[in-house]
């Protein structure tokens, strides 16, 4: 792995990250396709969930996306209707990660984004001007700025807008114009219809994806007429182990080519990972209040967070090699998040839970254990 060139890009958007795969896609795809898609439905749901023996196929198709048929394929329908769609769910369940994969397979450009905010305005998903240029030559299409929304509907992509209620209600009450009409009017330019002077107009494959966290209900909740123009698809949380596993595994897989480490990492304390986060979430549904529950949302992300930080400091300060130990210290200092609350928690958590299981079981479960108490005294 070390003679790998260093990539050019922190993180390459999807529809760079697998170029090649999704020109082959395309150069193999006879379906019809709505609009000006690059691919067609199946073969939209075939790149994200990846391929399997009766597809057919020359070549195998990786999976990207873990997670239930009927989630991929109601979003790809959605997204050929007149809606838009919004994947809503907990924090760390993969909506912002399917969104770029589906803009990505639809129209090879997923970065159209919008991050909701208390601080984004209507600006950010109209148009703004060039201040200079306004001053110099006047109001024109040349010195106004596109939103990426606005550049979506120009170019019949998909945008994107993260967060959604995350903004203010002004924020989501313009989005439904934009949905329900399909153009933006720039009263600057005029507005002559017949000429498009003033109007920008959607172009057909035009929609939105945005994602809401569940956990956010009550800090903007959408209005009724927002939620009509859109279609809601709940991710839930990944709670099979085998699945869950999955993920975690093609994430750390990323993370290792990109930092080009040579660094295992044994089964035996991915499932330690697994289960460790198993009996908090476990914890956490019999908790009788919120300050008897970690503050953190104890998702799949956060288990690769747990996992990615476990490995790099193994790496940089360790014997390269990862280890019971490391793992429980990463756990313990990402989650551990409020004092003493969380230590409390995850204390009770190592002397009630895992001491017992390493009496019983054995194997990584002592070091695991005695790494935990280790972060936990220091962080007392």
């Amino acid at each position: 792995m070390s003679e790998l060139l260093p990539p050019a890009k922190l993180r390459a958007p999807a529809e760079i990250k697998y170029a090649e795969e999704l020109d082959w896609l395309e150069s193999v795809d006879d379906g019809p396709r709505p609009f000006s898609w690059r691919l067609s439905p199946k073969m939209i749901r075939l790149f994200i969930l990846g391929s399997e023996r009766s597809d057919g196929l020359d070549r195998e198709i990786s999976p990207k996306w873990f997670g239930d048929r009927s989630f991929v394929e109601r979003s790809i329908v959605t997204l050929a209707s007149d809606r838009g769609l919004l994947l809503i769910g907990d924090p760390g369940t993969g909506k912002s990660w399917l969104a770029e994969l589906l803009a990505a397979a639809i129209s090879r450009n997923s970065t159209l984004v919008v991050q909701g905010t208390a601080g984004t305005t209507e600006d950010h998903i109209k148009y703004s001007w060039n201040v200079s240029m306004v001053i110099a030559k006047g109001q024109s299409r040349e010195s106004m700025i596109p939103s990426p929304i606005m550049t979506a509907m120009e170019t019949g992509a998909i945008g994107r807008f993260e967060e959604l209620t995350r903004s203010t209600s002004d924020v989501q009450d313009a989005l439904i114009s934009i949905l329900s009409e399909k153009y933006v009017s720039v009263p600057e330019l005029g507005s002559d219809s017949k000429t498009g002077d003033g109007i920008v107009f959607a172009k057909p494959g035009f929609s939105i994806i945005a994602t809401a966290n569940s956990r956010d209900r009550g800090v903007n909740d959408l209005s009724s007429a927002l939620k009509r123009r859109f279609n809601f698809v709940r991710i839930p949380v990944v709670t099979k182990k085998s699945s869950e596993a999955e993920i975690v595994r093609f994430r750390t897989e990323e993370l290792l080519r990109r930092h080009q480490i040579e660094l295992d990492v044994p089964p035996t304390l991915l499932d330690v990972l697994l289960q460790s986060f198993a009996d908090l979430r476990a914890a956490a549904a019999a908790a009788g209040s919120d300050d008897e529950k970690l503050e953190s949302a104890l998702s799949t992300a956060e288990q690769i967070g747990v996992l990615e930080d476990a490995i790099l400091h193994s790496n940089f300060f360790g014997a390269r090699a990862l280890t019971a130990r490391a793992l429980a210290s990463s756990l313990v200092g990402s989650l551990a998040r409020r004092e003493p609350e969380d230590l409390a928690i995850l204390n009770k958590y190592l002397h009630g839970v895992v001491e017992p299981r390493s009496k019983e079981e054995g194997g990584s479960w002592p070091e695991f254990l005695a790494g935990g108490r280790d972060t936990i005294a220091t962080l007392s």
